[in-house]
């Protein structure tokens, strides 16, 4: 296991280069993310086996979030604080070679088109996504989810409170929304599909997933509640079942979906369910780029955890009626990280040399590379 520490910074993602098999990306933040600074690290795994740091840029936000330019193997976007997105070149000193600023909030996600590599994408607190180029400053597209309750409040008319014998009386109906709270129009994460440049998923706070296809000049969307009115943190397309996505929430669950049946009223079938995946909020879903049924989560309880993904048999390519839910061995669970020691935040699987190797990082201001399919 590779370990290195950032000094007052706590890590927030970490990706893998897609051009060099020894070199990650991480971007972190100072005081937690609260407020300060951010840095963008560029790591290198040394021939001695050790991480060392070989560039890293200071930004006067906190950055959330890291993505490699698909057609630049020298350039990184970053999610930063702010409201804005910032294009470094790692082989420049200090300064961006680009900044996107149409964010009224926190940027949360940013994500690079794998197949369409001329634009990337970011979703943010102010409850859009924008679809960018990184040649031009304005956005090619702004997306909002509108699930069918959001719709419904929207057209509705303010309710005025009635005054009888001058005491206020007040409604006495509420609405009943998903995740009656403050980060309800949160999107935690947008991401392109592996398998199809147009298709677009985002998370957000109000428990629903939505998918858009660029294709419709209508923007019409799909959503679908995916955590029984809790939080989405996270959300990820199977690098080899294209209708498939895993979602993580603050439920402490991992449900997998076909989004293929969805059905009426915002709500889709799960063909699959990790309950109590960890004991806290899962953070992160990422499915492995060498196997169609292993699965990635992280969490605030500190931890990493590899799956088995049970509804599916990688060898005859079929469903096998069976959820992880009634796996009383272990759940599906394969592996466990617990080195640790705050909250995990991003994980990025490696997809160079031996399958399995996974780097992590977290508030503890550590970056770990490790392997999950040892044993």
């Amino acid at each position: 296991m590779l370990k290195y520490h950032m000094q007052g910074f706590s890590g927030y993602n970490v990706q893998y280069s897609p051009y060099f098999d020894n070199k990650l990306a991480v971007a972190s933040a100072s005081n937690y993310g609260l407020v300060g600074n951010g840095r963008l690290s560029i790591l290198d795994i040394a021939p001695n086996g050790q991480l060392i740091e070989t560039k890293s840029f200071l930004t006067q936000d906190c950055l959330f979030d890291i993505a490699w330019n698909e057609q630049h193997e020298k350039q990184v976007v970053v999610a930063q604080g702010d409201g804005s997105l910032r294009l470094f070149d790692i082989d420049l000193a200090k300064y961006p070679i680009a900044i996107f600023n149409e964010h009224k909030k926190e940027v949360m996600s940013c994500n690079w088109n794998l197949i369409n590599k001329t634009m990337f994408t970011s979703s943010s607190w102010d409850g859009t996504v924008k679809i960018w180029s990184p040649t031009r400053k304005e956005s090619l597209l702004t997306l909002r989810p509108t699930p069918k309750w959001k719709k419904h409040l929207d057209s509705m008319e303010p309710i005025i409170p009635k005054r009888r014998n001058n005491i206020q009386i007040q409604p006495s109906h509420k609405i009943n929304m998903p995740n009656n709270n403050n980060n309800k129009d949160c999107i935690y994460q947008s991401q392109f599909s592996p398998h199809d440049p147009n298709l677009l998923i985002c998370c957000s706070g109000d428990s629903y997933t939505t998918i858009f296809d660029l294709r419709d000049p209508y923007n019409t969307q799909r959503n679908f509640l995916s955590h029984a009115g809790m939080e989405v943190l996270s959300a990820d397309f199977n690098k080899y079942r294209p209708n498939v996505l895993a979602t993580a929430g603050v439920d402490n669950s991992i449900r997998i979906w076909d989004f293929r049946m969805l059905v009426a009223r915002d709500a889709a079938i799960c063909i699959n369910e990790i309950v109590n995946a960890h004991d806290l909020a899962v953070r992160k879903v990422v499915w492995s780029p060498h196997h169609s049924d292993i699965l990635l989560s992280t969490s605030y309880d500190m931890s990493c955890k590899i799956w088995n993904d049970l509804s599916y048999d990688p060898i005859q390519q079929r469903k096998t009626g069976k959820t992880n839910s009634l796996d009383f061995t272990g759940n599906g669970c394969r592996f466990i990280m617990n080195q640790h020691t705050e909250f995990v935040f991003g994980a990025d699987w490696s997809m160079w040399g031996q399958p399995g190797y996974v780097a992590s990082t977290g508030w503890d201001g550590n970056v770990f590379i490790w392997n999950g399919l040892r044993g």
